[in-house]
């Protein structure tokens, strides 16, 4: 299980050592295991991007100001839930959004989640968009905002290590087009040739 020391860092350094990490989610007597392929850092007052820029503090993005470690679900659209990681500490509220994940496991409880049936059942293009976007794999997981607020340091869902050995790229954050100078900030990162990233750098 990864520390509080761990998330307690620069949210940049944070995003690019989370790629490989092994999600870890325990419901209903089924655990799922999902590495994480790609991320997003959100830096907070000084990013037009963040939910807390310009040091704003409201009833959504109050987690972000929690301690580092903690989980922060939010919900786009009334559909998507979307999940990050809080870094840094409670003066500083920044946090990691989780974009991609590859499952390791449990493909076909994954596979109900996400569409309704097996995974043998799955199209192709099923197959492909399983869990590369943020709200894919939330939906894949079955992660709601019953998370909003926890902390990953429960025996229920945390994250691991692993030694996993790859190249990352980094690329643009994506989805921010409201977000003037802050769309071209380099901080999204992701594991390079993995199948399971939304988008790949053109």
């Amino acid at each position: 299980m990864l520390s509080k020391e761990f998330f307690s860092r620069d949210t940049l350094t944070v995003a690019k050592d989370l790629l490989g990490k092994v999600i870890v989610k325990k419901d209903s007597g089924i655990i799922y295991r999902a590495k994480i392929v790609e991320t997003e850092a959100y830096l907070g007052i000084e990013d037009r991007a963040a939910h807390t820029f310009g040091d704003r503090k409201t009833d959504r993005n109050k987690i972000m100001y929690e301690d580092a470690g903690t989980i922060y679900v939010y919900q786009t659209y009334g559909i998507h839930f979307m999940l990050n990681f809080v870094t840094q500490d409670k003066n500083i509220p920044e946090a990691v959004l989780i974009r991609a994940v590859e499952p390791l496991n449990q493909f076909d409880n994954i596979s109900k989640n996400r569409f309704g049936k097996y995974f043998d059942d799955l199209s192709a293009y099923q197959k492909k968009n399983l869990t590369n976007g943020p709200g894919k794999l939330t939906k894949a997981l079955s992660i709601d905002k019953s998370l909003n607020g926890k902390d990953l340091f429960d025996q229920s869902f945390y994250v691991e290590d692993d030694d996993s050995i790859f190249d990352i790229i980094i690329d643009k954050r994506i989805g921010i087009d409201y977000s003037k100078e802050a769309i071209d900030y380099p901080y999204r990162f992701y594991i390079k040739d993995n199948s399971y990233v939304s988008v790949l750098k053109k």
